[in-house]
């Protein structure tokens, strides 16, 4: 867990740091921690010279997979949805801490797009778990195996870039 929580904080400094540095970017807000944002599932605020974005950050330290993990159920225990099936961000920053690979994917266009393809080929994208301790146990974390390939090819708005 605590591994997943400094993946986490790093993605948000990195990416935080890279959009000050964008001459489009007025102002950032780290929301994070602000309980009507998590309820959202959202990181940070993003305003530019064009508009604001709401953004959801996903950390991943598994880049050689050539895969995104799309979270399905983040509980499935308690049944609860994964972030990518809830998040009212309007862009995913889905970050490879190392290489600082940083996919931003419009979320609306994608879910959109994740959902036809289980509901049309359940195969298609294997389904993963992965457990996490807790006091008391553990919970389990269930998400699609997609190929970052297929998404770009799929969704042509996604966008690569690679950090400094």
């Amino acid at each position: 867990m605590k591994e997943a929580v400094a993946v986490g904080k790093q993605a948000t400094a990195d990416i935080t740091s890279w959009l000050q540095s964008l001459s489009e970017t007025v102002k950032i807000e780290n929301v994070e921690d602000d309980p009507d944002f998590q309820q959202l599932d959202v990181d940070l605020i993003w305003t530019t010279h064009k508009g604001s974005y709401q953004i959801e950050v996903k950390g991943d330290r598994w880049h050689k997979t050539g895969n995104f993990f799309l979270e399905t159920h983040s509980n499935k225990e308690k049944g609860t949805p994964g972030c990518f099936m809830y998040t009212q961000a309007d862009l995913l920053f889905y970050y490879f801490v190392v290489p600082r690979t940083l996919y931003i994917l419009p979320v609306p266009a994608t879910r959109k797009w994740f959902q036809a393809q289980i509901d049309q080929f359940p195969d298609r994208f294997p389904e993963r778990t992965t457990t996490t301790p807790v006091e008391n146990g553990y919970y389990t974390t269930v998400g699609r195996l997609v190929p970052i390939k297929t998404v770009i090819e799929e969704i042509p708005t996604v966008i690569r870039y690679q950090l400094p």
